[in-house]
Parts: structure tokens; C-alpha cells; sequence
């Protein structure tokens, strides 16, 4: 969870006044090793950042919010780009312009429930039992990728259903699109303060508010590059020099396996969670869930390339 607007200006004194439920137990399982002298020498300024981007009297316009509204109109865009595009389907695709309009709202709705359920049960359920009125406040932090993906698969299924559309070639169209969602998000959760990396000495470590005073990977930019800008190029390539849509499950296949690559690579960088039972030597909770990601997503493309394409 991020850092609330209360409690910034105090960690922007003190990095160590104003720390959240998650980052106190981080401090008791993962405690501060003892800084090298040359480490100072190497570190790089946090870069201060508000988390409310907008105050209008009461109204707080965060970071938070702006980062998931700009993933997900610029996703929109993208598949609506997508669908207008008959030569990647090898003819007619199949849903209209106006279909992924309608799409919009329930995509929405997945990504923001799923990722909030998501990480309120994948991840802190014992704290959001005991305090079950911070359950809605997304506005603070705390969204689960995996949570989030279920949402959207739900979503996916229950409109294909209601629409007649192919749920593989709608989760394709969706799939394409998350990695613009991917990318701001983990900008938000830089300026956020949250998900930061473990403790490290390489040049371009920082020391992040409420997280102590070792300088640690950014690595939420690591996955901002990854999971958004290289899995946006990856899958791009799919639909556009290979015309994967054509093979309806091939790019969400390919979506999954990547992203479930690049999340267990990141792990190895970013502070695991402390206390949660899938913690356990180099596993943690995202390898954990992005296993299964990878199986399935190996599944999905082989058994799309094991059929003809749609016909051109």
C-alpha cells in the first residue's frame, strides 16, 4: 500500500516516520544490513513527488488514480485501432468499433474489483479482516496485477457470452492493450513510494520514502521497462509482423508467458512480502502466481498454432 497524503510531507523529513502496515513488517523480517561507506557515494536522490497531483479543496486528484485512467483510455484506443484493422484478422474482426466502446466499462470494472481483491486476499488478508472499511480505499495503494487479471478474464467471458464474440479473440484485443495499463501503474507505484526493491549497491540505487535508509533497486521501473514498453514491442510484433490474431489465443498466450517471465525475474529484485506463506527462499507470492501463468500461456499458444488461421 502507498504512503497517504497525511503522512508524505513527515517521510519527506523523516524516511522512517511514517511507514505502512506492510513496510513495518518488511523492517522486522527484513532488517537494515549495515551500510558500506562507498554506498553514499553511489546513491541516487529519490526524486520527491507528491502523490496528489490535484488539490482542489477537499478534493484530491492522485497520481494513483490519473496513472490507471491513462492505462486504460490509451488501452481502449489501442484495441479500438485493433479492431479497425481487417488485414490482422485476415478479413472481418470479430467484434465492431462499437462493441469495444461498450467493452470499456467492463474492463474497467474488472481491472479495478479484481486488483483490489486481489490484493486484499493474495496478499494482506488478516490486515483488511481487521480493518475491513480500508477495503475500497484504492486511492492509498494496494492493487494485485494477478487479482486484476481475473477481473479482466471474467469480464472477457461474461461479455463474449452476452455479445457472441469469440472470448479468445476478446481476451487477444485485451491482452495487447494491458501493457500500456502495466506501465503506468508501476509509475504510480514509484511515485507511491511502493513494491520498492531490495537493498543494493549498484549506481543507481535510492532510498525510498518509508522504507529505511538503504538505497534499494527501483524496482518498479525495472518493471515499468518490462512488463510495459518490452511486452508492449513483443506482442506488437505478434499482431503486426506475424498476424497472431489470426490465431485466436496466440497474443493472450504469449501475454501470459511473458509477463509471468518478466514478473519472476523481477521478483529476484523487489522487497518480497513480508510474512505471507508463499515466501518462502527465492519462491515469492509473484513467482508463485505467475507459474501458472506461464503453463497456461504455453498451453494457449501451442494449442493455437496446432489449428488453421482465420482465413485471409
Amino acid at each position: 500500500m502507498g504512503l497517504p497524503a497525511s503522512a508524505f510531507k513527515r517521510a519527506m523529513r523523516d524516511p522512517g516516520a511514517a511507514l505502512t502496515e506492510t513496510q513495518c513488517r518488511s523492517r522486522v523480517a527484513h532488517p537494515p544490513r549495515k551500510r558500506k561507506p562507498s554506498m553514499d557515494l553511489f546513491v541516487i536522490p529519490y526524486p520527491v513527488i507528491d502523490p496528489v497531483a490535484i488539490e482542489l479543496g477537499p478534493v484530491a486528484i492522485r497520481w494513483y488514480g490519473l496513472a490507471y485512467m491513462a492505462g486504460i483510455l490509451l488501452g481502449w484506443l489501442y484495441g479500438r485501432y485493433l479492431v479497425s484493422r481487417p488485414t490482422l484478422w485476415g478479413g472481418k474482426a470479430p467484434m465492431t468499433v462499437a462493441q469495444a466502446d461498450d467493452f470499456l466499462l467492463w474492463i474497467t470494472l474488472g481491472i479495478v474489483v479484481g486488483g483490489r481483491l486481489g490484493f486484499v486476499l493474495f496478499y494482506e488478508p488478516s490486515y483488511f479482516w481487521a480493518n475491513p472499511i480500508e477495503i475500497p480505499a484504492v486511492w492509498n495503494g494496494g492493487m494485485s496485477f494477478h487479482g486484476g487479471l481475473l477481473g479482466v478474464m471474467a469480464a472477457v467471458y461474461v461479455f463474449s457470452r452476452a455479445k457472441g464474440i469469440n472470448p479468445l479473440s476478446l481476451g487477444d484485443i485485451a491482452s495487447a492493450a494491458t501493457p500500456f495499463g502495466l506501465f503506468f501503474g508501476r509509475l504510480a507505484n514509484f511515485i507511491n513510494a511502493e513494491v520498492v526493491g531490495r537493498v543494493s549497491d549498484v549506481p543507481w540505487a535510492m532510498v525510498f520514502p518509508g522504507a529505511g535508509e538503504e538505497p534499494r533497486h527501483p524496482s518498479q521501473l525495472y518493471e515499468a521497462a518490462l512488463e510495459g514498453i518490452v511486452l508492449f514491442l513483443i506482442l506488437r510484433i505478434a499482431t503486426h509482423r506475424y498476424l497472431a490474431l489470426r490465431r485466436p489465443g496466440t497474443v493472450f498466450g504469449l501475454f501470459l508467458i511473458f509477463y509471468g517471465l518478466f514478473r519472476s525475474l523481477t521478483e529476484f529484485v523487489r522487497e518480497p512480502h513480508p510474512g505471507h506463506p508463499l515466501d518462502i527462499g527465492i519462491l515469492t507470492p509473484g513467482i508463485a502466481y505467475s507459474i501458472p501463468m506461464i503453463l497456461i500461456g504455453t498451453w494457449l499458444v501451442w494449442r493455437a498454432c496446432s489449428k488453421p488461421a482465420l482465413a485471409a
